[in-house]
């Protein structure tokens, strides 16, 4: 079982930012009429959905501003940043990597290591465990983690099945060494077999980029879509998610004897209401009010919906005095990933809006 234990970490503080441009799903004729548009917004959750529709932003300039606000909440001066992990599906270029573009946006020195991931929903777990193991010796002292996606850049308007659910952010995560801490506690999965569960089938050395990538095709009632937007098994995607992310919690929980009476909130990947109400009685929180959504102002937003959770709805709660928090996330790959940390007083800005 892939557990980790990396001490040593504090996460000092989280930054969001999002597109000001909203839409709201209630003016939707996509999803249907009237009657099916409540349905949909009972089952998801999704009422609205902020993205960089026709605006030219791309996933790092949402990352950027995150990342200079949370740097002057905390004083921290951008030569003391030692490492830059920038998680993210839709970079700014094939190459290069934005990592080494956003090292210089944000004025960090030529040493700064600085490393891109790809991947989705799960990608702030995964970026927390890489850049925590990056410093928990202490060579890197101070460093950021940008997790987020501008997904919707990726779907295709005409497809009922994943333009409604989905919306664009960008995070910042502050990491600080602290000898003696107790860091982080993190248990991850893959599951290859189900690549094509979510996948763009075209624009890859797999299946390069042909004219007729762009050719739009009927693929069922609702859902029309050209090979370089995302495709989406909705059925396979639930039953995922539903299975595998209550599994992660409980091995995590188990494995280092974590109390789960004393967890005070659970952050679950922002995949739809349905899901994660599923996914909460699974691991038997009885206490909704220790699960936040953000869903309903900000939709799916991939791998950043963790950290946007945290600013958006449970921000000053956790700015004052200490709180144990256990994060999920899962989808692409497919893979998943869940961590228990602690904060003390963490540094948590309101929501920026580009």
């Amino acid at each position: 079982m892939a557990f980790q234990e990396i001490k040593n970490i504090v996460i000092r503080g989280v930054a969001a930012c999002v597109p000001e441009h909203v839409v709201d799903n209630r003016d939707s004729t996509l999803i249907g009429n009237a009657a099916e548009i409540e349905k949909f917004i009972e089952n998801t959750a999704i009422v609205r959905r902020h993205t960089v529709e026709n605006s030219g932003i791309c996933t790092s300039d949402l990352c950027f501003e995150a990342a200079q606000k949370l740097l002057a909440e905390l004083n921290w001066k951008s030569s003391d940043v030692d490492c830059l992990v920038f998680v993210t599906q839709t970079p700014d270029y094939q190459l290069p990597s934005t990592a080494c573009i956003l090292q210089h946006r944000l004025g960090l020195t030529v040493d700064c290591f600085a490393i891109q991931l790809s991947l989705g929903c799960s990608g702030w777990v995964y970026g927390l465990s890489t850049i925590a193991s990056l410093m928990n010796n202490g060579n890197f002292k101070k460093g950021l983690l940008l997790v987020g996606d501008t997904v919707t850049v990726t779907k295709s308007p005409l497809d009922k099945s994943t333009y409604p659910l989905f919306g664009d952010a960008g995070t910042a995560t502050a990491i600080e060494f602290e000898e003696g801490a107790a860091g982080i506690k993190v248990h991850t999965g893959t599951d290859g077999k189900g690549y094509d569960a979510i996948i763009i089938d075209d624009g890859g050395s797999r299946n390069p980029f042909s004219s007729t990538s762009l050719q739009m095709k009927e693929r069922e009632s609702g859902i029309v879509r050209n090979n370089l937007q995302s495709h989406l098994n909705g059925t396979d995607v639930f039953i995922f998610g539903i299975t595998r992310a209550p599994q992660s919690i409980k091995a995590l929980i188990n494995h280092f004897n974590i109390n789960i009476e004393m967890v005070d909130y659970f952050l679950f990947h922002q995949a739809n209401k349905m899901m994660t109400e599923k996914i909460r009685k699974k691991i038997g929180v009885t206490d909704s009010s220790k699960v936040p959504y953000s869903l309903q102002e900000f939709g799916n937003t991939s791998s950043a919906s963790i950290p946007l959770t945290m600013v958006t709805q449970i921000s000053e709660t956790l700015s004052v005095g200490k709180h144990q928090l256990v994060g999920c996330g899962f989808g692409v790959g497919l893979s998943w990933g869940t961590v228990y940390f602690e904060t003390h007083n963490l540094c948590c800005p309101p929501v920026i809006y580009l």
